[in-house]
C-alpha cells in the first residue's frame, strides 16, 4: 500500500459518501468473528452469579470495542496504509511480536475453533460421528469456503449466520421472561463482592480478539479505500457492536433468569453451552434446545471462518512487506500464496491437536502472547493515531484518546490476570 495519503499526494478525494444501511458489512463480520462460544459462556456465568448487576459492564464493553474497531478502520482510510504497515513504522519489535503471535496463536486457535464448532453438531446429531471428526469436517469446510470465495460471498454468509445468532439469542431472552426493572437497575455501575474479574471480563472479553485488528482489512476488501468512506465506516462499526451488545445482553438475561434464580452452575469453556442446552430441554422442550444448538453452531462457525479469512489477510500483508515478489502486482490479497499458506496453517497442523492433549509448553506460550495482544492493539493505536503518521484531520480527539487509553489499561489488567491464571 502507498505510504502517503491522497491529500499528501495531491490526488482529489472523492466526496464523502452518505452513511447508509445498504453499505453495512465489515462491521458485522468483525463483530460476529469476535464473539465466540467461550464469550457467551463467560456472559452466562456472569449472569448466573450476579444476575443483572453487571449489565452496565456489558454496555461499556461494547463502547470499548466500538472505539477500537473505529480506530483501526480510521487508520486504514485516513492513511491509505494497513495496520501492519503502521505497526512496522513503530519499530522492529512489532514485527517480531506479530510473527510469533500469528504462528503460535493460529496453531492453537485452529484446534479450539474446530472443537467449538463441532460440539453443537455432535449434540444435534448424536452417534453419527466422533467429536474429533466433526471438528476436522468443520475445519475443512471453513478452508474450502474461504479458499474459493471472494469477500462479497464471505460477507453475505457471515451476515446470514449473524441473523441466526440474533434470532436465537433474542428468542431465548424473551422466552425466559426477563425482569426489566432489575435489568434497568443493572445499568447503574456497582461491583458486588467477588465480581471484579467477571466485570473486567465482560468489558474486555466479548468481541475482543485479533479480529478487531482485521477490521481495517475487511474495510479495504469491501472497497472502502479513502476518507470519503469515513462516515459509512463509523455507521457500520456502531451498528455491528450494538448488535453484539444485544447478543451479550440477551445471554446475560438468560444467565440471570435461568441460572441465577435456580443456582445452576455451568461448566467453564464451550462445554458450558451444552449444559445450557440440557437445561433448556428440561425447561422448554427439545425444540428450544435444538434451536439453541443451531445458534451455538452459528456463533462458533462465524468465529472460525472469520479468523480463517481475516487473520489470513493480515498474514498476507505481513508477508508482502518482506517478500513482495511472492504475489504478482495487482493480485487480490485473499488470492495470494501467503493468504492460502496461512489458511493451510490454521487448518491442517491444528488437526493433530484434536487427537492429542495440547502440549503443556504450547499452552503456556499461547496464553502469554494471546494475553498481550489486546493491550498491544489498543496502545499502538493510541501511538499511531496521535502521531504525524496520521493526517491531522483524522488524529484522535479527546474522546478517542480517553476510550483507547482506558481500553489499553483495562487490557493490561486482564493480561496480568490471564498470565497469573495460566497452569505454570
Amino acid at each position: 500500500m502507498a505510504d502517503t495519503t491522497e491529500e499528501e499526494a495531491g490526488a482529489p478525494v472523492s466526496r464523502p459518501r452518505k452513511a447508509s444501511w445498504r453499505y453495512i458489512g465489515p462491521g458485522i463480520v468483525v463483530a460476529a468473528t469476535g464473539v465466540g462460544a467461550g464469550d457467551l459462556v463467560a456472559t452466562l456465568i456472569a449472569g448466573s452469579k450476579f444476575g443483572y448487576t453487571l449489565l452496565w459492564a456489558a454496555v461499556i464493553g461494547c463502547l470499548v470495542k466500538i472505539s477500537l474497531a473505529e480506530a483501526a478502520g480510521r487508520w486504514h482510510l485516513a492513511t491509505g496504509r494497513t495496520l501492519f504497515d503502521g505497526w512496522r513504522s513503530l519499530g522492529a519489535w512489532t514485527t517480531v511480536y506479530f510473527a510469533v503471535y500469528v504462528t503460535v496463536w493460529g496453531f492453537v486457535y485452529g484446534a479450539a475453533a474446530m472443537s467449538s464448532s463441532a460440539l453443537p453438531l455432535a449434540a444435534l446429531f448424536p452417534d453419527s460421528m466422533d467429536l474429533k471428526w466433526w471438528g476436522v469436517l468443520c475445519g475443512l469446510v471453513g478452508l474450502v469456503f474461504v479458499w474459493f470465495n471472494r469477500y462479497a460471498v464471505f460477507e453475505k454468509v457471515m451476515t446470514v449466520l449473524v441473523g441466526v445468532m440474533f434470532v436465537v439469542t433474542v428468542y431465548l431472552a424473551v422466552r425466559v421472561t426477563p425482569n426489566l426493572g432489575d435489568a434497568f437497575a443493572g445499568l447503574v455501575p456497582v461491583l458486588p463482592d467477588g465480581s471484579l474479574i467477571y466485570t473486567l471480563g465482560l468489558i474486555g472479553g466479548v468481541g475482543g480478539t485479533i479480529t478487531l485488528a482485521a477490521y481495517g482489512y475487511w474495510v479495504n476488501a469491501k472497497g472502502w479505500h479513502n476518507t470519503s468512506w469515513m462516515k459509512v465506516m463509523r455507521l457500520d462499526n456502531r451498528v455491528a457492536y450494538i448488535t453484539t451488545g444485544i447478543f451479550v445482553v440477551a445471554m446475560l438475561f438468560v444467565g440471570a433468569e435461568l441460572l441465577h434464580s435456580t443456582g445452576i452452575a455451568l461448566a467453564k469453556g464451550d462445554k458450558g453451552l451444552l449444559d445450557l442446552a440440557d437445561i433448556l430441554a428440561d425447561r422448554y422442550g427439545t425444540a428450544t434446545a435444538k434451536l439453541f444448538l443451531v445458534g451455538f453452531f452459528a456463533t462458533s462457525f462465524t468465529s472460525l471462518i472469520g479468523v480463517w479469512h481475516g487473520v489470513s489477510l493480515m498474514f498476507a500483508d505481513f508477508v508482502s512487506h518482506y517478500r513482495p515478489s511472492v504475489a504478482p502486482a495487482g493480485t487480490p490479497r485473499d488470492k495470494t500464496p501467503a493468504f492460502r499458506a496461512y489458511l493451510l496453517w490454521l487448518t491442517f497442523p491444528p488437526i493433530a491437536l484434536l487427537f492429542l492433549d495440547q502440549p503443556f509448553g504450547l499452552v503456556i506460550v499461547y496464553g502469554v502472547i494471546g494475553a498481550f495482544f489486546m493491550p498491544f492493539l489498543a496502545l499502538t493505536l493510541v501511538w499511531l493515531l496521535n502521531s504525524s503518521r496520521t493526517p491531522a484531520q483524522w488524529r484522535n480527539g479527546v474522546l478517542s484518546n480517553v476510550m483507547l487509553a482506558a481500553a489499553g489499561l483495562l487490557f493490561v489488567v486482564l493480561c496480568v490476570q490471564q498470565v497469573r491464571e495460566l497452569p505454570w
